[in-house]
């Protein structure tokens, strides 16, 4: 459930868009009568042939109602001369003020999203089971958003209930009001129930307005299973995307829809970092890998646009379909720093897109607009709930803790803190580690809020570990131990190493000049500064999705003695407390570990 990528039986693909592409597009665009992007006719009555439609979109929200902090609320922008500058971005109070104003002057207008709305979230969200956020996406106006994987994190049953609304199980309501529920659909057309094959959610939705109606087929990727909790997906079955989409682009057509758009939460990984760069320029530094493009070059050509996510990358590109036409491709990063505007041109003659007048740019949700008064007002109620709470300090820092990097010191630290806490449980445990998709921020050492510079509150604990995993014990042979290791960047995990952060008494080389495997140097596997004994018993602390073989790490999932502690938030936590105070903060570490050659 943490992973932002995932393995895939897919290659990655680079897509360098080629000049007699581009050429021949320009050319069918020329072609288009002149009113294709006014929506006006020639001085006849009635409406024109060709009307612009808006699709406004974004992914993979994660519950960031406030600015996120630190580089998770930056976002590059290359400008005219070739340079490159940080800006800072995000924030629902200034999301909901740029699509207000982007749908100005433009009466044809939908919005839509790539999944991952919720799941992940910072602790005003979180705390509530993302209550607020479906409260903020209806205040939003999204007409229609697929499922990711991080919908699944509480399963199927607390998805329902955040689609049709109605009170926590368990925690009950949280105000005086009964929750509503999202006035948006939900899309899950590759996801079935296993006892019924039905897809568990509509599969489709057609958006109308007067005469012209627009479908959105939503698929999540179909590798979601290994990046959930099993518990999350228990029951589902989640299929190909490509057969998916493709199936109901022809149920859509049946019905008279010609023009249809997937939301897909898969992605890619763009040539460059920047948001506004030109994906389909000829030259170096454009272009997109992964696994987007394979879908993409397989979705019918019945598909006149993807709207992606799931990889937190930033890209508008086009990837020609199975008819060898260009077709856009957008993902606007996550944590709402970005939107997408595209234009669809819908032919009323034919009830499709005129795909080759498609136009679509990347937006960053500055914050040197006006904030959304309805939106302060949302914060405000829920940060008031969550207060009592959130702003508990539960430790200092001297530095930022960054999440960055192959080694990030807030993987580090946190692998400290199960290792610690791994030790209260059972004395013989040797050594923790911890998946990277699972450090979902860093800690800043300016402060958010009143706490102070350098204070370590329990929201922004929550912001980085907002999963409720249990910390769980399990006994390996020293084989098993090295073979874990291996599987970082093999197997499933070959194309894209996750390589996960180890205690601090665990050392090894990781050589990226070699291939699979043999990254991982055996010979260099150091605990406690010893050599790992392939025939011994160690003792290791991991959080419960590893525990389980999440990840691609299926020899974790085999391990026996198994004892199940606290929450993953806690032991950090308890471990913060414990190791820093407001004279003496615990430095971030070092992020030496793991020695890598490149």
């Amino acid at each position: 459930m943490q992973a932002k990528s995932r393995p895939s039986r897919r290659r990655a693909y680079a897509l360098l868009a080629s000049a007699a592409t581009l050429a021949t597009a320009a050319a069918l665009a020329s072609a288009l009568p002149a009113d294709a992007h006014t929506g006006k006719g020639h001085g006849h009555h009635g409406p024109s042939r060709y009307q612009d439609v808006q699709l406004l979109s974004f992914n993979d929200l994660h519950g960031n109602l406030e600015p996120p902090s630190g580089s998770s609320g930056r976002v590059t922008e290359t400008q005219a001369d070739g340079t490159t500058r940080t800006i800072d971005a995000g924030g629902v109070e200034y999301l909901a003020t740029h699509l207000r104003q982007a749908r100005k002057g433009n009466p044809y207008s939908v919005t839509a999203a790539g999944g991952d709305m919720v799941g992940a979230s910072p602790l005003i969200s979180g705390l509530f089971h993302d209550e607020p956020t479906i409260e903020a996406l209806n205040k939003l106006d999204l007409d229609v958003t697929t499922v990711g994987n991080h919908e699944f994190d509480e399963g199927a049953r607390e998805l329902a209930r955040l689609q049709n609304g109605g009170c926590h199980p368990t925690d009950g309501c949280y105000t005086d009001k009964k929750f509503k529920g999202a006035d948006f659909p939900y899309l899950a057309a590759n996801v079935l129930d296993d006892k019924t094959d039905k897809p568990i959610l509509k599969p489709y939705w057609v958006w109308k307005k007067k005469d012209v109606k627009i479908g959105f087929i939503g698929v999540t990727l179909e590798g979601t299973p290994g990046i959930v909790s099993a518990d999350g997906v228990k029951g589902l079955a989640f299929k190909d995307e490509v057969e998916t989409i493709n199936k109901y682009a022809k149920v859509l057509q049946r019905q008279g829809v010609q023009s249809i758009v997937a939301l897909v939460h898969e992605g890619g990984f763009p040539a460059s970092s920047s948001y506004n760069y030109d994906c389909d320029s000829a030259g170096a530094g454009s272009g997109i890998s992964g696994p987007i493009v394979d879908i993409a070059k397989n979705v019918t050509p019945a598909v006149d646009a993807l709207v992606t996510g799931h990889t937190h990358t930033a890209y508008v590109c086009t990837i020609d379909d199975p008819a060898g036409n260009p077709r856009m491709v957008t993902s606007a990063a996550s944590f709402g720093r970005l939107y997408t505007d595209t234009t669809l041109t819908y032919d009323r003659r034919t009830g499709d897109i005129a795909r080759t007048a498609v136009k679509s740019a990347n937006h960053a949700v500055t914050r040197d607009v006006a904030k959304a008064p309805d939106m302060t007002a949302l914060i405000g109620k829920w940060n008031t709930l969550a207060a009592p709470i959130g702003n508990r300090a539960i430790g200092y820092i001297s530095a930022d803790v960054n999440s960055t990097g192959t080694e990030s010191p807030m993987g580090d630290l946190i692998a400290d803190a199960q290792f610690a806490y791994g030790k209260e449980l059972d004395p013989e445990t040797d050594l923790a580690l911890m998946n990277p998709g699972g450090v979902r921020a860093g800690l800043t050492y300016t402060a958010k809020g009143s706490e102070g510079d350098g204070v370590v509150t329990y929201a922004e604990g929550f912001t980085v570990q907002p999963f409720a995993n249990t910390v769980n014990l399990q006994d390996f042979t020293g084989a098993q131990v090295i073979q874990v290791l291996k599987e970082q960047v093999s197997g499933g995990n070959a194309a894209a190493p996750k390589i996960l952060l180890p205690s601090k008494n665990l050392t090894y080389t990781l050589d990226l000049t070699k291939t699979g495997a043999d990254r991982v140097v055996t010979d260099s596997i150091r605990l406690n500064g010893t050599a790992i004994d392939p025939a011994a018993t160690y003792r290791v602390a991991t959080n419960s999705f590893l525990a389980g073989g999440g990840d691609g790490f299926t020899t974790l999932g085999q391990g026996t003695g198994d004892v199940v502690g606290t929450d993953d938030l806690s032991a950090l936590a308890e471990y913060l407390t414990a190791n820093s105070s407001a004279t003496a903060p615990i430095a971030p570490p070092a992020a030496d570990r793991i020695t890598i050659v490149q």
